[in-house]
């Protein structure tokens, strides 16, 4: 179901007559939860085939976008293209899901140290697209990642974790973590912007096909001192015929002040998961309606054990063919594994090490730019990708 539609008014209308029952279970400790809701074990059919690690290819499921930041030829043409590459991301990591599996679904929650790596080709000149994953932390869930086109001197380093809890028939997300993306540029020097995260909006609950909805605003500052400010609440807008937005699911407003500015220099609005235009021109900004490019993968059978296509294969085929107990079966499995390593860790007093993350106490980064917007909170941890992947030679 798309998230600007209207669930039917029945309770339990989208869930699988089977399935009342658990859904009907699930929705009441939802309701007398208290604290974070992850922990929380979903009914099998809300589960996602896809493990949370694959969730930062939606970053560069447009690589054209992501490559074109580096063929921007001044400040200001950068920072109006890491918003247009930013907005143009958000269909894929929030709405994607409700297309193509009919309502939004709950990630398989990855183990610690699973691992996603993938790579989108050069084609046109645009440069290849590189991308490692992995999970820094179980408890609490925390992935972090890296994404780099070598040819285009690009880079975006970042982490995610989430905080959800239940409020008026809602599960409200908080987003904690952020994302650096690093240019190279042609002077020798490098321009930094930090990206945070906005919060989310879980609806649906009630009637067995939860839909995401983006809530409060989100930044994207760069060391040159361009901001971005996206506004996911913004109330009132104007369509292409003069005709209102406002009210409408996944509607923002976005306006880029220039260093040292309160004016607005650029303004946009529109749909994320669909069209958005210059406010001031008509001109269109992003168009995400056509279709987005799949991050290329290995076979499963060459991949590490833990890595996610590999780790969650069963489970997986279980979610998609409706076998329910399979899935149930082969996914108690990987956390009873789980449960014993860490008790071994534990009685061997030694730690789960990471392979491709070094976690740091306090990103300098963060720290530097945040101070010029405010950032909330003023510091964050980061993890720094340690630059030992070999990645594909460029096809």
């Amino acid at each position: 179901m798309s998230g600007s539609q209207t669930p039917n008014e029945m309770p339990g209308e989208g869930v699988p007559a089977a399935q009342k029952s658990s859904w009907s279970s699930f929705v009441k400790s939802i309701v007398s939860f208290s604290g974070d809701l992850s922990s929380l074990t979903a009914p099998p059919f809300i589960l996602s085939p896809i493990s949370l690690t694959e969730f930062p290819a939606y970053w560069c499921e447009r690589p054209e976008l992501f490559a074109a930041i580096a063929d921007a030829k001044d400040e200001k043409e950068r920072a109006i293209a890491v918003l247009k590459w930013f907005i143009s991301t958000l269909k894929g990591q929030y709405t994607s899901r409700n297309e193509k599996l009919g309502s939004e679904k709950k990630p398989l929650n990855p183990v610690l140290g699973e691992l996603f790596y993938g790579f989108w080709p050069d084609r046109n000149g645009r440069g290849q697209t590189n991308l490692v994953v992995e999970q820094v932390s179980h408890h609490p869930p925390i992935t972090a990642y890296y994404i780099s086109n070598p040819q285009k001197g690009l880079a975006l380093q970042g982490h995610s974790a989430q905080k959800t809890s239940f409020s008026s028939g809602s599960i409200v997300v908080k987003q904690i973590g952020h994302a650096i993306l690093t240019v190279d540029l042609p002077d020798g020097k490098k321009e930094e912007f930090l990206i945070t995260l906005p919060r989310l909006r879980i609806d649906g609950i009630w009637y067995g096909s939860p839909y995401i909805e983006l809530t409060g605003i989100s930044y994207i500052q760069s060391s040159s001192g361009w901001l971005s400010t996206i506004d996911y609440e913004a109330k009132e807008g104007r369509g292409y015929f003069g005709l209102s937005f406002g009210g409408k699911s996944h509607f923002f407003k976005a306006v880029l002040t220039a260093p040292g500015s309160s004016t607005p220099v650029k303004r946009y609005e529109g749909l994320w998961h669909e069209t958005s235009k210059d406010s001031d021109t008509g001109e269109i900004f992003t168009d995400v309606r056509t279709p987005k490019e799949e991050v290329t993968v290995g076979p499963v059978e060459s991949m590490l054990d833990f890595e996610s296509r590999k780790l969650w294969q069963h489970v997986a085929r279980g979610i998609r063919e409706g076998d329910y107990e399979l899935a149930s079966r082969e996914k108690s499995k990987i956390e009873n594994d789980q449960r014993q390593r860490r008790r071994d860790e534990q009685a061997a007093g030694t730690r789960w090490q990471l392979k491709h993350f070094e976690h740091i106490e306090s990103d300098p980064v963060y720290e530097r730019l945040g101070q010029l917007f405010n950032a909330n909170p003023p510091k964050e941890d980061t993890y720094v990708f340690m630059n030992n992947r070999d990645f594909p030679p460029t096809i």
